[in-house]
């Protein structure tokens, strides 16, 4: 135990003296907390929909509890990654066979999984059947600044997509190569959040690379077609602007605030001409 405490003994970081057992629960623990957390706002989003709150302001409020604070709080298409889900999974498995039943971490999991077919409802619902909808993901990555794609909700997305026979183009500034490994070939794999949208009904956004949140969405919806819908999966755009464009804008827990935009004349005439 000494020895290892030494590898940090020149870094001002507290250090928890401990045996393995609880070692490990201590990393299986703080994983879980935080999966916890995106799926708790993630409830509360599809609750903000329903009865007519706007996670935002929710968010924000809430985060200014010094107990609660603002990390992990953006609700959004759910965790990926290598830790979250093996982590998650690994401790609801842990409980089980140690005769526990972890409820809550399995409404983690179930949340997270519901969470993936948010984007893909959302297109149901404007189209109907998918089959020849011309659909643009944007971000494969499962986080900005990454072009890890492990567990990526990109990925569903795109299998689900492909498999209800959208046309599909993707954008990811990193994770081009790593990706195209394991997407459908049929999936046309572009260098830029325009080119991703050229020719396109419908564009999601996945994951909130800067150069997709600052990308040109005024030439964005230029290259786009009728019903120009954009789910926002992040929460990552201003939600005014993209109307004022002319999108179709979907949020995650922003469906009144959407309604109120376009209620209060945000609209514009660009926006009332495209239809």
């Amino acid at each position: 135990m000494s020895k290892v405490s030494s590898l940090y003994e020149n870094m001002t970081a507290p250090i928890v003296r401990t045996d393995i057992t609880s070692a490990e629960m201590i990393k299986y623990a703080a994983n879980a907390f935080l999966a916890a957390k995106i799926s708790f706002i993630n409830e509360i989003a599809a609750l903000c929909d329903r009865v007519g709150g706007t996670i935002d302001d929710v968010a924000q409020g809430i985060s200014l509890d010094p107990r609660i604070g603002p990390s992990f709080l953006r609700p959004g298409v759910g965790y990926g990654g290598s830790c979250f889900p093996k982590d998650v999974r690994a401790l609801d498995h842990l409980a089980m066979a140690n005769g526990h039943s972890f409820e809550l971490l399995r409404s983690v999991i179930a949340v997270n999984s519901r969470q993936r077919l948010l984007p893909l409802n959302v297109m149901r619902n404007r189209f109907g059947r998918l089959d020849g909808v011309k659909v643009g993901v944007m971000g494969l990555a499962f986080k900005p600044h990454t072009d890890d794609v492990r567990e990526s909700p990109a990925l569903e997305l795109i299998a689900m997509l492909v498999g209800e026979g959208a046309e599909v183009r993707a954008y990811d500034p990193m994770a081009k190569v790593s990706a195209g490994r394991l997407i459908p070939s049929t999936v046309e794999l572009v260098d830029s959040p325009s080119d991703c949208a050229d020719g396109t009904e419908a564009v999601v956004l996945i994951t909130e690379w800067p150069e997709i949140v600052n990308a040109n969405w005024e030439d964005i919806i230029d290259r786009m077609s009728a019903p120009y819908l954009l789910f926002d999966g992040r929460n990552a755009l201003n939600m005014d602007q993209m109307i004022k464009l002319g999108f179709d804008y979907v949020g995650v827990g922003r469906a009144m605030a959407t309604r109120s935009a376009s209620e209060n004349g945000v609209l514009t005439q660009q926006a009332v001409l495209r239809g």
